[in-house]
């Protein structure tokens, strides 16, 4: 409002009205600054304490699975008497007729259950292998998880096993390192059996069941996989980072059997 002689002045309600935008203009850069601050700690949550708790508890069981099965054969000896160095034993290569290769009573885990150990020295991997995949009982638990149907080790056939790239332990965040003729190891109670390397399909659809069949094969990309029978394991994760569009899978051939 102006007077007769020009002079613009100020009503309350032109106070009222400015106050009233200061305060909306702060409440919402507040609510802002509590979102961001919000989703920096879901941030934080989910790529430092999922993985910080996951490994924790994936060691722990690892840890008691070998106590459960006690020393390997090549392994220390007990501590009676002198100190003594043991034979190595080396593994057992695969025979090439099927009826005179090893044979080990076969597994057969409950669900959700931690039964086997995954190694893969390329990786620093030493996690533990639990029947089934679901989330919450055995991939969020920083675990490995195999996949209901396929093969356990050493079979005849696919044994499968799928787990995180990112997250809750992240067991397979650095899988795409892996290369020809590296080892994959499970242990188990009754053997360790070695896989080496052999193929990798960098990218393929999530719902791309061939490779996983019991002759792996992919569906989307048949140019990666196998026509023969043999015995092999699968590594599954998801790609790129951070995401869960495709599905990448590492092929190995088991080379050999040594009892534990």
């Amino acid at each position: 409002m102006r007077t007769a002689a020009g002079v613009r002045v100020v009503g309350h309600g032109d106070r009222r009205r400015s106050v009233r935008h200061r305060r909306i203009l702060f409440g919402g850069g507040e609510l802002l600054v509590t979102v961001g601050v919000l989703l920096l700690l879901l941030v934080a949550h989910q790529l430092w304490w999922t993985n910080r708790e996951a490994r924790q508890g994936a060691e722990r069981t690892v840890a008691a699975l070998e106590r459960r099965w006690g020393p390997p054969a090549d392994g220390p000896a007990p501590e009676t008497g002198p100190p003594t160095t043991p034979e190595p034993t080396a593994p057992a290569p695969l025979a090439p007729n099927p009826s005179r290769r090893p044979s080990y009573p076969v597994v057969r885990p409950r669900p959700a259950q931690a039964y086997a150990v995954l190694v893969v020295p390329r990786l620093g991997l030493r996690v533990p292998v639990a029947e089934g995949v679901g989330k919450a009982d055995v991939l969020d638990k920083g675990y490995v998880g195999h996949y209901p149907g396929t093969q356990q080790p050493g079979q005849e056939g696919n044994f499968a096993l799928a787990g995180h790239r990112n997250t809750h332990g992240e067991p397979f965040r650095y899988l795409p390192r892996l290369r020809r003729g590296d080892a994959i190891e499970v242990e188990t109670g009754a053997a360790t059996y070695t896989y080496d390397v052999d193929s990798v399909l960098p990218r393929t659809s999530a719902t791309d069941s061939g490779v996983v069949r019991p002759v792996p094969r992919s569906l989307v990309r048949p140019g990666y996989g196998y026509r023969e029978p043999g015995r092999y394991i699968t590594l599954t994760t998801c790609t790129p980072e951070f995401t869960s569009r495709y599905r990448m899978a590492v092929w190995g051939k088991l080379v050999s059997v040594r009892p534990r």
